[in-house]
């Protein structure tokens, strides 16, 4: 059996080992969200941690895991006699892959004999076995979002049920979840994010040091992985023994009025949204005790629960950074002392060095390693600031356009109105254009092929009814065979890939139309987020034009890079939709079930090379018919007005709109913004 890198052997992740060691205690916290750039130990650190959980006594050839202390277990499986058979196996870690469907998920039954001998035959998803676990989601960010809404209700509820048609199993589901994702691919929803009990930032380390030793143990492992796993293994079993008492001794902390207050003092301080925060943080705090071997909350426990629980729950838009001001929680906290409980007992390898390296937030919470993600750094690509410079240096003013380039800043995003993809896709499931998706109104039957759905159920009596006879069945009922089996079609909304086409010359720059272009985009962005599409970003100046973000699905970078564009030189539209085009067709082959939308803002001049706007309109006409959906969004302001960017959606064969007719605004929404 292939060695697991040791638990203890991690560097730099000290918050990270915390968060998931309090989630291990009380799995009631509601698990661990780790957010980070790619190469800094998080799948490493959360496939190790299984290995230093205590092992679990489970009934034999029981496949929900079912503890043998329960005295009415809830388990398909069941009822148990008394006395059955107990064995004693180490705690599982299950992975969920990104591309898991739902019944992968929650399991699945037999419809044939349901329907044929209404016999229930379940067959065990990765929630029943994770029971008693840990749950593993890696690029969480990724996973369908009615996948995450059904992992976080589970591990919230402690059961799972699944439905089918009038059929329906229930099992317990109580495990450890934790999702990690990089920022960089896209944002959860803040609803789904607050379902998380706990949220780690982790970057890589940037003592160099760190590094060194970092790169040293790796070596070491991948040359003898034994040899390494068998230095490292005293301080696993210590682990585990620590993690067991505080799992022991968690029921027994007591929450004080004193911590309860202080508790609810920065949760309301820091003007989180719900209740949820409160609770975690409360939970956390606790099990914070128990693994110090108290029996009562102290301030560090308060200080250390509130860095995990609260930072991704202050966020009240998708462009907020998450994080925590930890001078005001200092403040907050104050010196008031607690009233004091009682002598604990000493923690078991207090003093080891396991306690030292794991307890990663110190006696006040605070990281001790040098794995603090670096403020300057963000672990994001990079900005468009080298960008910014190169137009620093424009050469001098030539007709067309001005060479002077200007930065200007959005303002507040507005609410747009809903741009889609005309006719019926087929790609994943959002909430913008018309496709066939799993989820939505029934428009249709067809023969099940593999993939899981909802049966049809008149469709497939309707298949199996001509067969009867053939079958030799007489009397009531019907005889079904699989190929009877008919699947719901069924309509709703897919996401699609939103990408903007900016003219970012010089005419853009005047009577701060750069600025409320900005603001437009913005709005689209925001309302793409919400709508879970993936966006991109092209911008045209000068004599060329620039991929600023490649197609992501994290609008908070494509919000940033937009803040930071320049404006300035010449207008080269002819250039700017060439390399939309080009764009178009590498996603086209990389994700062909994702339609496009590509938006084109500009006020549809074109003043670079020979006869700009004529080359213009012809790459317009080519886009036009590779049958790309496309929206012009009209930025040309004033009273002359030359039109040319309704003559240029006549070549591309788009949507036309104003600029300020983006905004979806009423009469309502402007009387509530007046008041």
């Amino acid at each position: 059996m292939p060695q697991h890198y040791p638990f203890s052997a991690v560097v730099g992740s000290d918050d990270m080992a915390l968060a998931l060691i309090l989630s291990a205690i009380s799995p009631s916290i509601g698990g661990v969200l780790v957010r980070g750039e790619k190469g800094t130990a998080k799948s490493t650190m959360v496939r190790a941690l299984a290995s230093v959980l205590p092992p679990i006594d489970v009934i034999s050839g029981d496949r929900f895991s079912t503890d043998p202390r329960e005295s009415n277990p809830l388990s398909p499986d069941g009822p148990f006699e008394a006395g059955a058979d107990v064995e004693t196996r180490p705690v599982r870690l299950v992975e969920l892959p990104v591309g898991a469907t739902e019944d992968r998920v929650l399991g699945s039954l037999h419809l044939e004999k349901a329907l044929t001998d209404g016999v229930t035959e379940y067959e065990p998803g990765l929630l029943a076995r994770a029971h008693r676990g840990v749950l593993y989601v890696d690029e969480v960010n990724l996973l369908h979002d009615h996948l995450v809404d059904l992992l976080l209700d589970a591990a919230a509820m402690g059961r799972s049920t699944v439905e089918r048609d009038g059929v329906s199993v229930e099992h317990a589901a109580r495990f450890v979840l934790i999702g990690t994702m990089n920022p960089e691919e896209g944002e959860l929803r803040p609803q789904l994010l607050d379902r998380f009990g706990l949220t780690v930032e982790v970057a890589a380390p940037r003592d160099p040091a760190t590094r060194v030793e970092v790169v040293r143990r790796r070596l070491a492992f991948e040359a003898d992985p034994d040899a390494f796993a068998a230095r490292h293994a005293d301080d696993e079993a210590r682990l585990t023994d620590r993690i067991q008492a505080a799992q022991k001794l968690a029921g027994q902390v007591e929450l004080s009025e004193w911590a309860l207050l202080k508790v609810a003092e920065i949760c309301a301080a820091f003007e989180v949204d719900g209740m949820r925060a409160d609770i975690v943080a409360a939970r956390a705090a606790a099990a914070h005790a128990a693994w110090h071997g108290r029996t009562g909350v102290l301030r560090e426990d308060i200080r250390a629960a509130a860095r995990l629980a609260l930072p991704h729950r202050r966020r009240r838009n998708p462009f907020d950074a998450p994080g925590i001001d930890e001078d005001l929680l200092d403040q907050l906290l104050g010196d008031d002392a607690p009233p004091q409980p009682p002598d604990p007992e000493p923690a078991p390898d207090d003093d080891d060095r396991t306690s030292q390296d794991h307890d990663p937030a110190g006696p006040t919470g605070q990281s001790s390693g040098p794995g603090e993600p670096d403020a300057t750094d963000g672990g994001g690509p990079p900005g468009p600031s080298g960008r910014q410079a190169h137009g620093d240096h424009d050469p001098e003013p030539r007709a067309g356009g001005s060479s002077e380039v200007t930065v200007a800043a959005p303002q507040q995003p507005y609410r747009p109105k809903l741009f889609t993809v005309a006719g019926i896709g087929a790609g994943e499931s959002g909430r913008r254009s018309r496709a066939i998706t799993e989820a939505g109104r029934r428009v249709g039957a067809e023969r099940r092929t593999g993939r899981g759905g909802s049966i049809h159920l008149l469709e497939t009596i309707r298949a199996a009814a001509p067969h009867q006879r053939a079958r030799g069945h007489h009397g009531p009922g019907l005889a079904f065979r699989s190929g009877d089996l008919r699947l719901a079609v069924r309509e709703g909304r897919e996401s699609n890939l939103i990408l903007f086409c900016v003219d970012a010359s010089g005419s853009m720059a005047a009577r701060k139309r750069m600025e409320q272009v900005k603001t437009a985009i913005l709005s689209l962005l925001m309302d793409a987020y919400q709508r879970r599409d993936k966006v991109g970003l092209i911008t045209f100046r000068q004599d060329g034009a620039e991929l600023a973000l490649p197609p992501t699905g994290s609008v908070d970078i494509a919000a940033t890079r937009l803040a930071e564009l320049p404006a300035g030189g010449r207008t080269p539209l002819a250039e700017g939709l060439l390399r939309a085009a080009d764009i178009l067709r590498r996603e086209r082959v990389r994700d062909p079930r994702r339609r496009p939308l590509l938006v084109v803002v500009t006020d549809g001049r074109a003043t670079h090379g020979p006869d700009a706007l004529g080359r213009a309109h012809q790459v317009a006409a080519h886009l036009a018919d590779t049958g790309v959906a496309c929206l012009v969004v009209d930025c040309e302001t004033g009273r002359f007005r030359l039109d040319l960017a309704h003559e240029l959606a006549t070549h591309l064969m788009a949507e036309y709109v104003a600029l300020g007719d983006v905004s979806a605004a009423d009469l309502t929404d402007i009387v509530r913004r007046a008041a």
